[in-house]
């Protein structure tokens, strides 16, 4: 599982690093954690408003910050 944090660094993309490492621990899964942070590589995902969250390529949330429930929700889809 690829999971892919997209967002040139700001504090709310920071936070759903954080929040998205910390479902990936409680839920014990082996996932790649990916920060894409150039805004080329963020525009292809066809994303306006950073931070966004994207699982396996395909985006679950942008333009805000997902809590760990919600993360923890899309991993185990």
């Amino acid at each position: 599982m690829k999971v892919q944090v997209l967002g040139t660094g700001c504090a709310k993309c920071k936070k759903t690093e954080e929040h998205a490492r910390q479902a990936i621990a409680e839920l014990g899964l082996d996932a790649d954690l990916v920060k894409v942070t150039d805004l080329n590589d963020i525009l292809e995902f066809n994303v306006m408003m950073t931070p966004a969250l994207a699982v396996d390529g395909e985006v679950k949330v942008s333009g805000r910050v997902p809590s760990v429930a919600v993360i923890k929700g899309f991993l185990t889809q």
